[in-house]
């Protein structure tokens, strides 16, 4: 496709003739949030401006095709799809038709200008490079096009002539040298139109030929575009296979199926041995592909030809062999209407590795059109990338629950004469929190807690969280004085946490196949922390704490009043050699101190926080008389209630109450 234009200021990209005096231009503008329906609310925000502009007969319009209006849902969705991959933020669609020469314009921004728009530079065979592809339909579809950067913002623009563009040779550099005969025989392709509703189930498959042929000289494009944006959305890799199979059937096959390989054991072709010994997967001790999905046209045919295809799991060939094989002809399974029929089995591997097996069917073909194919060795790719990006958040989820359950204590701390509640509410299900807490005995008859909130979330603040609390043990039962601890947990915050943090955001971004950038660099990592000690005696609990930089606690007396029992003090991790100090008090019965970290006193209502005007305190005054649970369970219900939209930090809150 040669090098991406880029404009830093401005670009021409219309005609600067004015428009006549009192006519309405035809535009559209959009903002939408940064997620996987982004591409498909796009277009159908576009399909709506189209009708909408038509039927209002604005300048401009009658020079609109439904060649121009389909190629600009193309460009819109690989562009948006494109700003939401790799920018990750909120994106703006703009479209505008230009009244005196017809030519449609199309912008999509992102706020992320230092990452421009990917190209498919070369990869090794045994990549499967998928990015790059929707720039190149771009430049197939469009008569010019660019990238203006502004600040804060990059812009990725396109125009689209009136009547739309011939792209055969947009066609050919879209499919690559290998497909350039098959390009030649769907040249319509780049004319994408929504595909045709399912037709009802029938008893048994019908010939679909004609019907075939028109619709992917048509729509095969739009519905890859489709395909794309349904499989991105699953994070799980059996739903992926389930949507696999209804994209297939009945449009592209009478019915398919899907082997899923075990990451550990599986493997393309014969296993070691195998050769030799005439076993094949599933034999000899070793597992063999699993089928996680079988799709037929006919409902009555599934339980028969899954039953058929178990006994014997496809050998496909090895990674370097592109291109479907031929499958095994399941006759009998598919009744007296499906004894004959063509199979064909895909791989399915992403980043080099071997992930499982697409087998498609139809009855009464010798052989697949090249088309067919072709199309479905398109999805393939996609339906592989989908189970491989669904496997890694398995993965990380599974790791970061496993991390943060390793992050806090496995059990609560009884201590005589207090009775404890928790509450502790992450907000990103799928990672490590930045909030903590802890209570422990700490010997000599005393007991500490803790609660922390680290600045960030994620593995960063895992580390982070993985040095303090275990300090915080040790040092409490080396017999520090609450102060003590702070100072030196403040001095580790410094050196060793602040590396290892370090450390732990370079491998994260190595993972994630992206450079570091400037703000990725070394960075102090600051923990606001409330820490105590609590030493019971007869008749109450003596309490020793500090707040360092944290909410400060609250102390809610029999009689109901509520007052702070400690001062602000700076962050943990921020001055070298700063010092802090303590405050000690009485817990006597019937009084209760909530801590809480800030996902509790900043939670927002439109410009209003939870804590403003003492809200916390009058909150907590309300709970006089209430127990330890009761009283965690009253404010928790307090600060979800507070707005309308669930909160958007971690909680955690611990009650401790004097018996």
């Amino acid at each position: 496709m040669g090098a991406i234009p880029a404009q830093r200021e401005s670009v021409a990209r219309a005609s600067d003739v004015p428009t006549r005096d009192g006519d309405a231009l035809p535009h559209a503008h959009a903002t939408l949030p940064g997620g996987p329906l982004a591409p498909g609310s796009a277009r159908a925000l576009l399909r709506a401006a189209f009708t909408e502009w038509a039927e209002l007969a604005l300048p401009g319009t009658e020079f609109l095709t439904d060649r121009q209006a389909d190629d600009a849902v193309v460009v819109v969705s690989e562009l948006v799809t494109n700003a939401v991959i790799h920018a990750g933020t909120d994106v703006e669609l703009d479209c505008r038709l230009e009244a005196h020469t017809g030519a449609l314009v199309v912008e999509v921004l992102d706020h992320h200008p230092s990452r421009a728009p990917r190209d498919g530079d070369p990869e090794p065979s045994y990549g499967t490079p998928e990015y790059g592809r929707g720039l190149r339909l771009v430049a197939a579809l469009a008569e010019t096009w660019g990238i203006t950067y502004r600040t804060g913002a990059k812009t990725v623009w396109a125009q689209l002539p009136a009547g739309g563009k011939e792209a055969l040779d947009g066609i050919q550099a879209y499919a690559g040298d290998r497909a350039r005969d098959r390009a030649l025989r769907v040249a319509g392709i780049l004319a994408p139109e929504s595909p045709p509703s399912r037709a009802p189930v029938s008893p048994e498959p019908v010939s679909r030929g004609g019907q075939d042929r028109d619709w992917l000289n048509r729509g095969a494009l739009s519905f890859l575009a489709e395909a794309s944006d349904l499989l991105a959305g699953q994070l799980d890799e059996n739903l992926v296979a389930a949507l696999a199979g209804q994209l297939i059937v009945p449009r592209l096959a009478d019915w398919c199926a899907v082997w899923l390989e075990d990451e550990v054991a599986g493997r393309w072709g014969s296993r070691p041995g195998e050769a030799e010994s005439g076993t094949g997967w599933g034999e000899g001790g070793v597992s063999g592909p699993r089928l996680a999905r079988v799709w037929h046209c006919s409902e009555t045919r599934i339980e028969d030809l899954r039953q058929a295809l178990e006994k014997e799991p496809p050998g496909t060939s090895g990674p370097d062999r592109p291109g479907p094989v031929p499958f095994p002809w399941p006759g009998g399974a598919l009744g007296p209407h499906g004894t004959h029929g063509s199979a064909l089995a895909y791989r399915l591997t992403a980043g080099g590795r071997p992930l499982g097996t697409l087998v498609i069917g139809r009855a009464g073909l010798v052989s697949f059109p090249d088309e067919i194919t072709g199309l479905v060795e398109d999805l393939s790719r996609r339906v592989a990338l989908a189970i491989g990006a669904a496997r890694q958040y398995a993965r990380q989820a599974t790791i970061s629950a496993v991390l943060q359950r390793g992050l806090l204590p496995g059990a609560v701390a009884e201590i005589p004469g207090v009775r404890s509640a928790l509450v502790y509410e992450p907000c990103d299900k799928g990672g490590p929190s930045g909030d903590f807490y802890d209570l422990f005995p700490a010997g000599d008859g005393r007991w500490c807690f803790a609660v922390g909130d680290v600045q960030g979330k994620g593995p960063e603040a895992a580390v982070v969280i993985g040095l303090a609390r275990p300090w915080l043990r040790l040092l409490a039962r080396e017999g520090y004085r609450v102060a003590d601890v702070l100072d030196r947990l403040n001095q580790l915050l410094l050196d060793d946490a602040t590396e290892a943090a370090d450390a732990a955001a370079r491998a994260l971004a190595s993972a994630g196949g992206r450079p570091m950038h400037p703000g990725d660099g070394p960075q102090t990592r600051f923990l606001s922390l409330l820490y105590g000690e609590l030493a019971p005696f007869d008749g109450g609990v003596r309490c020793t704490l500090a707040s360092a930089g944290h909410p400060l606690p609250l102390l809610l007396g029999s009689d109901g009043e509520v007052r702070t029992t400690a001062r602000p003090q700076t962050l943990l991790g921020v001055v070298e050699d700063e010092t802090y100090t303590s405050e000690t008090f009485e817990l006597k019965p019937g009084d209760s101190l909530l801590c809480v970290t800030d996902g509790v006193t900043e939670r927002r209502s439109g410009s209003r926080q939870f804590d403003d005007e003492d809200g916390l305190a009058e909150a907590l005054a309300g709970c006089a008389g209430l127990d330890a649970e009761l009283i965690a369970e009253r404010i928790k219900r307090l600060v979800h209630e507070f707005g309308a939209r669930p909160p958007e930090d971690d909680l955690a809150l611990l009650v401790l109450q004097a018996e």
